[in-house]
This record gives structure tokens, sequence and C-alpha cells, in this order.
């Protein structure tokens, strides 16, 4: 079974056929076809290709299987006897997508 990493929205996945995972969110519609083109290794059984950076005409193909928001994170500052609070909240957004192809 064949892998990469790929690395999109600031972080590097490793990623298999099949492999279903969220990312930062894209700006693609619901059941289109992605590709990434920043792969930065291709392993397959016992060969591993590593990019310098990047692997060269290496890419990975995925399909939208949909948007949403992540959990709420609260923030919350606090000091004690200064009479401070201050609370926030923050929801990411994300892509789920399901990965098709892996074209070395």
């Amino acid at each position: 079974m064949s892998y990469a990493v790929i690395k999109t929205g600031g972080r590097q996945y490793r990623v298999q056929q099949g492999d279903v995972l969220r990312v930062e969110l894209l700006d693609a519609e619901q059941g289109a076809s992605v590709s990434f083109d920043q792969v930065l290794l291709v392993g397959s059984g016992e060969s591993v290709t590593i990019g310098t950076p990047t692997v060269a005409g290496a890419s990975v193909s995925a399909t939208v299987r949909g948007h949403g928001r992540a959990d709420k994170v609260r923030i919350i500052k606090f000091r004690r006897r200064k009479h401070h609070k201050k609370q926030m909240g923050h929801r990411q957004h994300y892509t789920e997508i399901e990965i098709t192809g892996i074209n070395a």
C-alpha cells in the first residue's frame, strides 16, 4: 500500500488511498475533486522517495465530502485580585476530504 505526506493549510498529513481526514477550509464545493501538489514524501513498500522540498511530478487527488466547524475552544484570561476576566470562544472551519489516489 502506497502512502504520501502532503502539506496543506500549514500542516502535514500522512495519507493513504481511502483515508478520510479534516483539513483547513478549502475553496471547493461538496463532491468536487481537489489535487494537492505539495507532496513531501512518497512511499511504496520498501521504497521511499523524499522530496527536496517536494517530490517532482507527484500529486495526491481527493474528493471533498463536506464542510463544517470544529468544536468550540474556550479561551479564558483571568488575573486574580485585579477585577480582570476575559472570555472568548473560537470554532475553526474545516473541510472533510477522502483520498482517492496517489500519483507518484
